[in-house]
């Protein structure tokens, strides 16, 4: 009698926590899986629109002095041609000359970096 209330406590302190690691390891495994699922590829950028992505990338133009004016997070014409030079310069050939592809970002954010 005193063995086996003994031997019983033992073995199930030892297996909660076996049993626990690896499932809480999984849990953490599959979350950061399905935030990086969750997470759409990066916009593609061109003519008229606004907002932080814009800014960015006049921000990475201007490191590589191919864009001049104050950021103010609008692509407009000025964006655009900052855009083609540079495509045009890195041999990256998109759809679009001057529209911010993703293989555009990729080579830009590649040699520049991040505001």
């Amino acid at each position: 009698s005193p063995s086996r209330s003994s031997t019983s406590p033992t073995p199930s302190p030892s297996t909660e926590p076996t049993t626990a690691a690896p499932s809480t390891a999984e849990a953490a495994g599959s979350q950061e899986v399905s935030a990086a699922a969750r997470d759409p590829e990066p916009p593609t950028l061109r003519r008229g629109d606004k907002g932080p992505e814009v800014t960015e990338l006049e921000l990475r133009l201007t490191q590589l002095g191919l864009y001049t004016r104050e950021a103010r997070g609008s692509y407009n014409e000025g964006v655009e041609d900052a855009v083609s030079r540079y495509q045009w310069a890195r041999g990256v050939q998109p759809e679009e000359y001057g529209v911010y592809d993703l293989s555009t970002r990729e080579r830009l954010e590649s040699e520049t970096t991040e505001p």
